[in-house]
């Protein structure tokens, strides 16, 4: 398993039009990342942030990440371990937001057909989803520079690591 693709990824449910305050809530701005994170989602799956578990997968409806800028709605998702979103659609925002801290996000017009508590295998470079059954779900491709920002986990991390290999001799 890669940072781009995962085999038997729990799937976690929720609706459409999730904005960032329920991913990262106005109250918990204050604090660091781990507090924020306790809160991430606590307003439409109060469960969400103590069950999940590293590799699980969230699937949303459309309009995903909507709301502001905070950089923190998409580092609350990396610090729980989620290994990608998938949602027909994300705001644009968002989407930067969260390839910039390692987070895949998975395009795919038919990801509401996916249900709570399935297990997907998933492979971003191939563009694809295989729901149980091995019933394939296509996503949109992703350019190669934003795969290689997720597998440094993010942007500040390849940048680390480019800047690392000019200084070694």
């Amino acid at each position: 398993m890669t940072a781009i693709a995962a085999a038997g990824a729990r799937v976690w449910r929720v609706g459409a039009q999730v904005d960032t305050d329920q991913l990262a809530p106005g109250h918990a701005m204050k604090h660091g990342i781990e507090v924020v994170a306790r809160h991430c989602l606590e307003s439409v799956r109060p469960d969400f942030a103590a069950g999940v578990r590293p590799g699980d997968v969230l699937v949303a409806g459309p309009d995903f990440g909507i709301g502001s800028s905070r950089e923190q709605a998409a580092s609350a998702l990396v610090h729980l371990g989620l290994a990608a979103v998938v949602a027909p659609s994300f705001s644009g925002l968002y989407f930067r937001n969260a390839f910039n801290v390692g987070l895949l996000l998975l395009t795919c017009e038919r990801a509401e057909e996916i249900t709570e508590g399935e297990r997907i295998d998933f492979d971003a470079a191939a563009g694809r989803i295989v729901r149980p059954g091995g019933e394939l779900l296509p996503t949109q491709p992703i350019p190669g520079f934003l795969l290689d920002m997720v597998a440094a986990g993010g942007l500040l991390a390849q940048l680390q690591q480019r800047s690392s290999r000019r200084t070694t001799p």
